[in-house]
């Protein structure tokens, strides 16, 4: 199936002497290891949760060992889904997205499996031990302690040399949407993680909190959502055969999203200890974020408009049509 990203890239390829519509070399066996460890992940995770969730109700539930107590399970479960599910499912994505909408393979299948060992067995399985066995951070969305942070960080590291790097190279006059997203993702998050994960360790108080709030919004802004969406965008054309309904509604929706989503968080604490500048600066941001929200949301929809029937027969399409207006939610 030739997808709108290969299309846009015909020039190019007729440039570089590639013959139209042939495919770079596609890591498909990364793609197989980490969709079998989002599947087996996902399950681990969504065990934790219902665990959590049965402890509202019989609060001494399996309350007989420390490991079990609520906090420690609830911290895996919110931990698990950020970052075995949806992080090897990210990561399937790149590896089969990148290679077609920037015209290059990723950058080596060594690093991509040394990329799969560090976010597996040196981020996920150790965090959740770590959390289990006591050892944690009191932060939203920053619980795995902070020698896991430590390989956190280095994961991200080595996805802007095995994804972000390709679409340098290929030097394309322009990039799709996707790539976009893609790229944006990856460094905000890069650059993010650290400040929501080690800068409240090391400063006290209502500053520390601003900065956790900013992760606490960050890690759905700038890691979930721009990968969602670059899904979204790559799923639709694919499966409709037909453009996006505005690629330059698409590319506001890119910048207000990664110049607004970051001072976001901070509009958790309005009217605390934090100055009232800032306060004022992320009630603003949410502001326009809402209309960034809307934007998106409507592109996408516009984009599926009179594919009621392909929507009916094909699953991916189905899913992305209802998750478009989730971000409203977010």
């Amino acid at each position: 199936m030739t997808t709108l990203s290969e299309q846009s890239v015909y020039r190019e390829q007729q440039r570089n002497g590639q013959s139209a519509g042939e495919i770079p070399s596609v890591e498909y066996g990364l793609i197989r290891a980490h969709v079998y460890a989002s599947l087996a992940t996902v399950l681990i995770s969504a065990s934790f949760g219902i665990l959590v969730a049965s402890k509202f109700n019989f609060a001494e539930f399996l309350g007989g060992h420390a490991w079990l107590t609520w906090g420690r399970l609830r911290y895996n479960h919110t931990q698990g889904i950020f970052f075995a599910w949806l992080g090897n499912a990210f990561l399937a994505f790149f590896y089969y997205a990148v290679p077609r909408l920037a015209n290059r393979p990723v950058l080596s299948r060594k690093l991509g499996w040394f990329l799969f060992c560090i976010w597996n067995f040196a981020v996920v399985l150790p965090g959740w031990v770590l959390v289990a066995a006591g050892f944690s951070q009191p932060l939203e969305w920053a619980e795995f302690p902070l020698v896991v942070d430590a390989f956190v960080v280095l994961a991200f590291i080595l996805m802007v040399f095995e994804f972000v790097l390709p679409f340098l190279r290929a030097r394309a006059s322009d990039l799709y949407v996707s790539s976009w997203y893609i790229i944006g993702g990856i460094i905000f998050t890069m650059l993010a993680y650290p400040v929501g994960n080690f800068v409240p360790e090391l400063v006290p108080g209502a500053r520390g909190a601003a900065f956790s709030g900013l992760w606490i919004h960050d890690a759905v802004g700038l890691y979930v959502t721009p990968f969602a969406v670059a899904i979204a965008y790559y799923v639709i054309p694919a499966t409709t055969r037909r453009p996006i309904y505005s690629h330059f509604l698409s590319m506001v929706g890119f910048w207000v999203l990664f110049f607004t989503y970051p001072l976001n968080g901070t509009h958790h604490y309005v009217y605390s200890a934090i100055p009232m500048a800032a306060q004022k600066g992320a009630i603003v941001a949410s502001v326009y974020l809402g209309m960034a929200v809307i934007l998106v949301v409507t592109n996408q929809l516009l984009s599926l408009r009179g594919n009621s029937g392909t929507a009916s027969k094909d699953v991916p399409l189905r899913f992305v049509w209802f998750w478009c207006p989730c971000p409203i939610l977010w």
